[in-house]
């Protein structure tokens, strides 16, 4: 009986289990979402939500304490810079799992973990460039439009 056993094993021995968590974790923090099985999500949930919590109060200890468990400096650069003042306001609940369905190969149950609000960032980010895109346009055609009548008299 595993009673009091909490966690998932993942069929790995200790270091191998750390070594993946620690590297989907590092990836969701990187890239916002990542896709694996439900069980990794499931696993990595509970430490992604951890290193937020830790990145909402930006002391040098926190920070230490990130950088020991995430694999690159430049995640941990993002968690505290970006995403700890993304989520001060919001007291946990930083991810979600969506499921997505069996795995072509092997037909392993597949899910996205991904950042709460990481779609309204990169939406955002989007339409800023449409709208950069649509006013370097419009400039463009004013620019030809008085460089045609400056020839014409």
């Amino acid at each position: 009986m595993r009673h009091r056993r909490g966690g998932y094993k993942l069929k790995r021995d200790i270091g191998a289990r750390r070594a993946l968590l620690r590297n989907l974790v590092t990836n969701v923090i990187d890239n916002e979402r990542v896709i694996t099985t439900v069980i990794k999500a499931k696993a990595a949930r509970p430490l992604v939500d951890k290193m937020i919590t830790l990145a909402k109060e930006d002391t040098l200890h926190t920070r230490r304490q990130a950088a020991a468990f995430l694999c690159s400096p430049g995640s941990v650069k993002k968690l505290f810079d970006k995403l700890g003042a993304r989520f001060g306001q919001r007291n946990g609940g930083y991810t979600r799992i969506t499921r997505l369905g069996p795995r072509k190969g092997d037909g392993a149950e597949q899910a996205m973990l991904e950042l709460v609000g990481s779609e309204l960032v990169k939406r955002a980010a989007e339409r800023a460039k449409r709208k950069e895109e649509k006013l370097k346009a419009m400039r463009e055609g004013r620019a030809e439009g008085e460089g045609g009548e400056e020839q014409k008299p």
